[in-house]
């Protein structure tokens, strides 16, 4: 995404509930990968660049297997390796994450910086928004520095229930 979009987004709250232009959501976050990769010296290759596009295309989490058929239909080899390794450079450098209650993954919504995602889980249709986190300066923060615990690395996961859906979670 732009600085511009990111700094909005980032002080507006979580994307993926919210309504928005998604075909710029998605133009945008493929050119800043496209940058960061450039600027890192990394290779953004045709299979990597298809599992970020494929994981952008919807707010919501998705496994390895579904994203290894969609590759599949467009012609990028059926083995899981294939879908694993490019998984594995995407959220080794901070352009997908993994969402650990639903063993799947997401898109970053802000992949030009480094920060701590936490995620809002839609127990409903099990879409996910990513908010910024700063569990550190919070109570668990508090708890580690009484204990000398060192936080290297938190996963911020909560279910509920998203805008969409709250009208059946009522029924």
């Amino acid at each position: 995404m732009t600085s511009e979009s990111t700094k909005i987004n980032a002080a507006t709250g979580p994307l993926g509930f919210a309504q928005h232009d998604h075909s710029t959501c998605v133009s945008e976050a493929i050119a800043a990968a496209e940058a960061r990769c450039a600027a890192d010296s990394l290779r953004f290759t045709p299979v990597r660049r298809k599992v970020f596009e494929i994981l952008l295309q919807e707010h919501r989490a998705l496994g390895a297997y579904s994203i290894l058929d969609r590759l599949r239909e467009d012609g990028f080899g059926s083995a899981p390796p294939v879908a694993y390794r490019a998984l594995d450079f995407l959220v080794a450098n901070g352009l997908a994450h993994k969402i650990e209650r639903l063993n799947a993954f997401i898109a970053c919504v802000h992949p030009s910086h480094s920060h701590t995602p936490a995620f809002m889980i839609c127990r409903i249709c099990d879409a996910v928004a990513e908010a910024q986190s700063s569990p550190a300066r919070g109570a668990l923060g508090d708890a580690a520095r009484a204990t000398g615990f060192r936080i290297e690395r938190t996963v911020v996961e909560a279910e509920g229930v998203c805008p969409a859906c709250v009208d059946k979670a009522d029924r």
